[in-house]
């Protein structure tokens, strides 16, 4: 299958900067870059459009990262609470999406769509996260994503105490063991103290 010459619009992660000239698979050029704007077929009338559009379409680009860099500044630091039902072992009963997420820092006061939401694979236990989101190709801001299964547990989980019943019994395990130690030197201290009086 022959390779689709497109112009790119903007940056593209692995991809190439505003500008480029890159040979695409046809369908990756037909599905994603051209409805989505990123990217135009690389034929005469299109490059010669691109070469006078070109000054706007980079100060049009300038002004949206500005935007979004200056968005990022105040997402700095963002985290968000998701509350799910989860088994004992903190399984998730199903997962948590880009939408989920997307929907989250929607309800914190920042617009993004799960389409800027970066996530290699849907989140499915209990935890904190950090979830990348992409403002403007050049601009992502992390977001931690603190999974639980209700606010008192999200709580415990942003300020790392045990949250899990598996986590507290380890826990009160070594509680138990430090204890034993304990007995096990006062022990040993008497009996020394027997050997060196006899």
């Amino acid at each position: 299958m022959a390779a689709t010459e497109v112009i790119l619009l903007q940056r593209v992660e692995h991809l190439g900067q505003m500008g480029d000239v890159v040979k695409v698979r046809p369908g990756y050029a037909r599905n994603f870059l051209l409805p989505q704007g990123k990217a135009i077929r690389a034929n005469e009338a299109n490059r010669s459009r691109f070469d006078r559009e070109r000054a706007q379409l980079e100060a049009q680009n300038i002004k949206r990262r500005e935007e979004a860099e200056r968005l990022s500044e105040r997402m700095d630091g963002l985290a968000v609470i998701l509350i799910r039902q989860a088994g004992d072992s903190g399984s998730l009963y199903g997962s948590v999406s880009p939408r989920d997420v997307a929907e989250a820092v929607t309800e914190a006061g920042f617009t993004i769509s799960r389409q800027q939401v970066s996530l290699a694979h849907p989140i499915k236990s209990l935890g904190l996260y950090e979830v990348k989101v992409s403002l403007h190709p050049e601009v992502t801001v992390p977001v931690i994503v603190n999974v639980a299964r209700s606010a008192e547990e999200a709580e415990r989980q942003a300020r790392g105490e045990a949250t899990s019943v598996e986590e507290e019994a380890e826990l009160a395990g070594d509680e138990a063991v430090i204890e034993g130690e304990i007995v096990t030197d006062e022990a040993e201290v008497a009996a020394e103290e027997k050997d060196t009086v006899a």
